[in-house]
Parts: structure tokens; sequence; C-alpha cells
């Protein structure tokens, strides 16, 4: 599903207008990534947290000649998906 079928399916369930999904689903994009931003965590019960995890320095290697790299300290968004959701992917199982 990519975001204009995502805009679409919100629409639908909510009974909202096409562009008033579109903000909705943009609104809710851009405070994740506010949130995220600040290195704050958004739990939504049931469904998972998404969350700041930082990825600390390392050296690695360029496949292509073998030297060394140093790759830098970073932060990495997160996901852990929550009971609800992890039953609803295995349903059928």
């Amino acid at each position: 599903m990519n975001k204009n079928e995502l805009v679409s399916a919100v629409a639908e369930k909510s009974e909202l207008s096409r562009q008033d999904a579109t903000s909705a689903v943009d609104a809710i994009f851009d405070v994740m990534q506010t949130v995220l931003g600040k290195g704050d965590e958004i739990r939504l019960v049931g469904f998972g947290t998404f969350s700041v995890s930082h990825r600390a320095a390392s050296k690695g290697r360029n496949p292509s000649t073998g030297a060394e790299v140093d790759i830098p300290a970073r932060n990495v968004p997160r996901f852990t998906p929550g009971k609800a959701l992890k039953d609803a992917v295995n349903k059928d199982k």
C-alpha cells in the first residue's frame, strides 16, 4: 500500500473527503516526524511503539575496494508492534 492508497482507505473508512483524509494523513506523519526528531517516543496501545534508538559509530568496508570506512554514529527510528497488531497479522495461523 502506498500513500495514495492509504489516503483513499482512510477517506472511505472515516467517511471524510479525500482532501480531508490527505490532510489528516499528512498531519499524522508530520507530528510523528517532529516527535521522533526530538528523541521522544510514540506509544499507540494495541498498535505499537515508535521510538528512536542510537546506533554507535563503527567501522565498515567498501565492498568494491575493500578499504575501511568510518560509519558515523546516528539515531535510527524503530517500531515495536503491539499485541493486537501481532494478533491481527497472525489471525489465520
